[in-house]
């Protein structure tokens, strides 16, 4: 069995904003673009708590490209030839998507998730990124969720994904978007 990089299991820790975070996006942004280009559907999105100005994160960027089949060999194979890494469905769970990370010596940099054409967590992703840019009572509420959940749960990322969860999920209800399973 292959030894477990140091970035899969680094806190989750919320930092300000930084506003170099949506620069680094727009790169990683227009490489995916030029080299997922013959699968892409809907595009690639920048989303998640970076994607939102003024907004505490992980300081990692997260981005959304739509291709036409999530599982296709050959867009895992042009992305890890691109040196982002692959973390296994099995360990992921989540199967409506395949999920990718960057990382910078030890540390995670950039993630991506690679969506089929026409799923409905793409509009939901961009649904719950626009609520949070619209209104910033709301963004506020979600940065002090995320830094408890950080000092709560930083060395569990699973569980400091699913504290995100109920939040999420009552956002999608008042905006437009829908479902997050």
């Amino acid at each position: 069995m292959s030894e477990i990089p140091a970035w899969a299991t680094e806190r989750a820790v919320v930092l300000p904003y930084d506003p170099r975070w949506p620069e680094r996006a727009s790169g990683e942004r227009t490489r995916l673009v030029e080299l997922l280009g013959p699968w892409l559907a809907d595009g690639v999105e920048h989303i998640g708590s970076t994607s939102v100005p003024g907004l505490a994160a992980k300081p990692i960027v997260d981005l959304m490209a739509s291709v036409r089949d999530h599982t296709d060999g050959a867009v895992h194979g042009a992305l890890t030839g691109d040196g982002w890494h692959l973390v296994p469905p099995e360990l992921d769970e989540r199967p409506w998507r395949r999920f990718f990370v960057r990382a910078s010596g030890q540390r995670r940099v950039a993630h991506l998730h690679v969506v089929s054409a026409g799923h409905r967590r793409w509009r939901d992703q961009i649904a719950f990124r626009d609520a949070l840019r619209a209104d910033a009572g709301l963004a506020r509420e979600y940065t002090e969720l995320k830094r408890g959940l950080s000092d709560r749960h930083g060395g569990d990322r699973e569980a400091y994904t699913a504290g995100k969860s109920e939040f999420v999920a009552r956002v999608l209800r008042t905006y437009p978007g829908g479902y997050i399973p």
